[in-house]
């Protein structure tokens, strides 16, 4: 599991240990990290040329430190100061002895442009909002030439708790976090930014629940369900799924697909494209009854496809098993209605559903993703998994939000949300939580795309079918 911290914890942790240790040694140990990292990604330390971005304060000072590390053995160090009469000065010192040399920004053009490594040192995990100019021209030149750039901590202009960038930022190839993952290195549009995330190990002591969690192939593996030597259909969990019309027949389809492939037990389906869901999979129980009377179900899914079927998705909010609810669904069901229920429920929006469901731009939810998924939980007591690059699963009792990075851009294409549906749907139906279901769901449904695609185009039903291969991959 990565757990990721608020700036406000992690501080406190940073407060707490540097009470207990000598003057300067937790920045040590953060340099010590970065310096290794950074002469990692080099490989040849002696002789190469790096170059130090550095602004005020602490973030600035484990560059410079990394800076001396790197400097006593062999590189050429230039450190850029932005603000040098606030630049850390024990650092810049200890730069100095090591060989280091310090400039202005106006004298930095020819560092830059022959250097192998740029360390961004700029602003640390408080900063708010995007570079200033003088830091964003520096940035701009680096960005243009061929050496890598790591980043100290989190990329500055990237907001640190909630995933943010509100305007110019640092792209990173190599973020060196301390202490503990920080939100925005897992959330979009910030996570982009950070490249590959390494994490330095400080001793921080933080506490049990974090702000956000990522699950691992581990953490997934010990919540799949597995069929028991006594389990029948019922013990495996039946899927009602109440999806599809005239118009979107193949939603339904691939809805049941999922489910089936998520392993349910066994799917009831209710809806008017029970003709192209039986043709596809003559397994599936069917029904014309409406959801109250098609049978015996653990959980139902509702939406994708429905056109705008109101009457179906309110007779299924009012069942008393978990309800996964999408699409469709999300624009016709009753807000109290959701809000009422006594047993779970799983919404799955994009961020175009979830604005929707809001009453704001699109724009305002893909540029707050955790603000906004916390937002839905909150106001529909539901568990919400909002969709996207980075999959976010908020509880509806609130706690650590979960996020997924299993998806590719493959995933972007018609009817892959409907599978995921069905996929949530036969999680809940085995007993899972929503929370659990969602979460899983989503990183089932993250590698299937990525063997289904195999870096070539690929449908909804091809994700479908690869959901087995996921389930082996973690599992095994």
């Amino acid at each position: 599991m990565r757990s990721a911290y608020s700036v406000e914890t992690v501080r406190a942790a940073e407060r707490a240990l540097m009470a207990r240790l000598p003057e300067g040694a937790l920045m040590q140990r953060a340099a010590a990290g970065l310096s290794a990292a950074c002469a990692e990604l080099l490989g040849r330390v002696y002789g190469s040329r790096v170059v130090l971005l550095i602004g005020s304060g602490d973030n600035g000072g484990d560059a410079l430190y990394a800076g001396a590390r790197l400097a006593r053995r062999g590189a050429g160090v230039t450190a850029v100061l932005l603000s040098p009469e606030r630049a850390h000065p024990q650092g810049l010192a200890a730069l100095r002895r090591a060989g280091g040399v310090s400039v202005a920004p106006g004298a930095a053009g020819d560092a830059i442009g022959r250097a192998d490594l740029v360390v961004d040192g700029i602003v640390g995990i408080g900063g708010k909002g995007g570079l200033r100019p003088d830091a964003e021209r520096l940035v701009e030149a680096a960005l243009r030439t061929r050496a890598a750039v790591v980043a100290v901590d989190l990329p500055s202009g990237v907001e640190a708790d909630s995933g943010q960038v509100r305007g110019a930022a640092v792209r990173a190839d190599l973020t060196v976090t301390f202490g503990t993952y920080k939100p925005g290195l897992l959330v979009d549009p910030a996570r982009e930014y950070a490249g590959v995330v390494r994490l330095v190990d400080i001793g921080l002591e933080l506490p049990a629940e974090p702000e956000l969690e990522a699950l691992q192939h581990a953490d997934v593996a010990r919540l799949l369900p597995r069929p028991a030597a006594e389990s029948d259909k019922y013990r495996r969990g039946v899927v009602g799924v109440a999806a599809g019309s005239g118009r979107y027949p193949g939603a339904a389809v691939l809805a049941v697909s999922g489910a089936l492939r998520g392993g349910a037990g066994a799917v009831r389906y209710v809806g008017p494209a029970a003709e192209a869901v039986i043709a596809r999979f003559p397994e599936t129980l069917v029904s014309d009854r409406g959801p109250a009377k098609a049978g015996r179900v653990q959980a139902w899914v509702t939406g994708p496809g429905a056109g705008d079927d109101a009457a179906t998705v309110a007779e299924v909010l009012a069942a008393e098993v978990p309800v996964l609810l999408d699409a469709d669904g999300l624009r016709l069901a009753d807000r109290d209605a959701v809000r009422g229920r006594g047993a779970p429920t799983l919404m799955t929006p994009h961020a175009g559903e979830a604005a929707a469901l809001l009453g704001v731009a699109r724009e305002e939810v893909e540029g707050a993703r955790l603000a906004a998924v916390r937002e839905l939980a909150a106001v529909y007591r539901a568990t919400v998994l909002l969709k996207g690059s980075t999959t976010l699963v908020a509880d509806a009792a609130g706690g650590a939000v979960r996020v997924n990075a299993t998806g590719t851009p493959w995933l972007a294409t018609a009817g892959s949300g409907d599978v995921l549906s069905g996929l949530g749907g036969s999680l809940l139906a085995a007993g899972l939580s929503a929370l659990d279901a969602g979460s899983v769901a989503a990183y089932l449904h993250g590698l299937a795309g990525r063997f289904a695609a195999q870096g070539a185009p690929a449908g909804a039903h091809d994700v479908a079918e690869c959901v087995p291969e996921a389930w082996r991959d973690v599992r095994d």
